[in-house]
């Protein structure tokens, strides 16, 4: 199982043997089951996962109760909710698993403590950090200059692995249009 996230941040930054036992040495493995929760808004947030196995979705709740899909996550992807991670301070997000999900979450103090111990993770958290800051700025524009096709062939482009994995509405939702207009769009495209 580290095996999976050991290639994750090896691809970015180059780690002794040593530096890679003390990296997995304070992962804690953290499994879920399809429909279940690994975030409530409103509960503490200490920990960011990594994926191993599964599929999760990040959501929020607005007033008069419409989720609002944020972030999926597959394997060799990060998920959590971020802002309450680093703001330190409850979720304002859900975290709930679409498949039977296997994680392997590192604590913030701890985290905080591989920063100093090892100066190159603080290299690979901002290499990762700023690249789901370019595609959140990318979905944004994306949302902003692009009609419902477009915008849904992207996704399918970009994200093929989730186009097959995540039901067609939680697909429409994350996109912003309505599941009727995502199933017009695919019998039109396919």
């Amino acid at each position: 199982m580290h095996k999976e996230i050991l290639k994750h941040v090896t691809s970015k930054i180059e780690l002794s043997d040593e530096e890679q036992r003390e990296f997995v040495g304070v992962l804690s493995e953290k499994r879920i089951s399809k429909k279940e929760f690994l975030i409530e808004a409103g509960q503490p947030v200490d920990c960011e996962y990594y994926v191993v196995k599964g599929c999760l979705k990040a959501f929020y709740l607005d007033e008069e109760g419409n989720k609002h899909i944020i972030q999926f996550a597959v394997e060799d992807w990060w998920i959590s909710d971020f802002e309450a991670f680093f703001g330190n301070y409850p979720a304002q997000l859900y975290v709930e698993a679409i498949e039977d999900s296997v994680l392997l979450g590192i604590h913030r103090d701890t985290l905080e403590t591989l920063y100093k111990r090892i100066p190159k993770f603080e290299r690979f958290f901002r290499i990762k950090t700023t690249n789901a800051f370019v595609a959140l700025r990318s979905r944004i524009l994306s949302s902003l200059q692009k009609n419902n096709k477009e915008r849904y062939l992207e996704f399918c482009k970009t994200y093929p692995e989730i186009e097959k994995r995540v039901p067609n509405y939680h697909i429409a939702n994350y996109l912003g249009i309505k599941p009727e207009s995502l199933s017009r769009l695919r019998k039109e495209l396919f």
